[in-house]
């Protein structure tokens, strides 16, 4: 992956300047590593009965089939030639998130659902929403990923596989943020409201989605007997909320840190964390 090399002087959201950069930086930090040709490590039994355990996979391949084709439907329908090219590369990416996936769970025998993804029928309204739900899961993955990298809950050759899909997730937020800067401040002043409103209630679906999906997996996960939110304290160690709220936002920042400071950063969920963190317990 290429590091953008920092630069100081500040961009007008909206400006050609701002949308040149941000689609450079999109195309140039591309990683053009292909699914099929990725060395999927032999796993030991008590490691893949640790994924099999794990109540999301079902959840994530149908995620990231949607999300594929409705950013690559958005790609499509996008007019500007420049912001069109860089948006189908990050479907191109989903889509290759999506194929990673089912290449895991038929590798280690872990059963997933059929389904059938269906392209939206208003492809901006569900980039903007995919946006924020990225913004909000990449937060917490981050956490969560460390903590199953450190602990050795995934070894180290799982680990290397799915470092480069981490860090595509910080590239694609920050692709979003400055997107809707960018076409926000491109409006005229009597439509941003209307758009301002878009965005909270994108934020605001996103936010109850996310909930209803955790509610969703934990109450799957607890009807067994032998689960992974049950267990997950003696898998990780003991790992208190607040411990784990100041990892996610140390790996936010650290995945973030290495692309150009003139991009906008996701402040949301960053900022709320940061809030409710001296509130939150030591101990686990």
């Amino acid at each position: 992956m290429q590091t953008l090399i920092p630069a100081s002087s500040p961009i007008a959201a909206g400006s050609p300047e701002h949308k040149e950069l941000l689609c450079s930086f999109f195309t140039d930090s591309h990683d053009p590593y292909r699914p099929d040709a990725l060395n999927w490590p032999e796993l030991d039994a008590a490691v893949i009965a640790r994924l099999r355990a794990l109540p999301i996979w079902g959840e994530a391949v149908r995620t990231e089939a949607e999300t594929a084709l409705a950013v690559l439907t958005m790609g499509a329908a996008e007019k500007d030639p420049v912001l069109s090219r860089a948006i189908a590369l990050q479907g191109y990416e989903e889509q290759r998130h999506a194929e990673i996936l089912k290449l895991l769970t038929a590798k280690y025998g872990i059963p997933v659902p059929a389904f059938s993804p269906a392209a939206p029928s208003d492809p901006s309204w569900a980039f903007m929403r995919i946006g924020y739900g990225e913004c909000f899961d990449s937060f917490f993955a981050f956490g969560l990923f460390a903590l199953a990298r450190d602990s050795g809950f995934f070894p180290p050759s799982l680990v290397e596989l799915f470092e480069p899909i981490m860090q595509e997730e910080g590239r694609h937020i920050i692709f979003h943020v400055n997107w809707v800067a960018y076409n926000q401040a491109r409006l005229p002043y009597a439509g941003r409201p209307r758009y301002v409103f878009r965005r909270g209630l994108a934020m605001w679906l996103q936010a109850l989605s996310r909930l209803k999906t955790a509610m969703r997996i934990k109450g799957e996960a607890e009807s067994g007997q032998d689960n992974f939110t049950m267990n997950a304290h003696s898998q990780f160690g003991d790992v208190s909320p607040r411990a784990f709220v100041e990892l996610c936002l140390r790996e936010n920042e650290r995945r973030l840190k290495p692309y150009d400071p003139r991009l906008l950063r996701p402040e949301f969920v960053p900022s709320i964390a940061r809030a409710v963190l001296p509130t939150l317990p030591r101990r686990a």
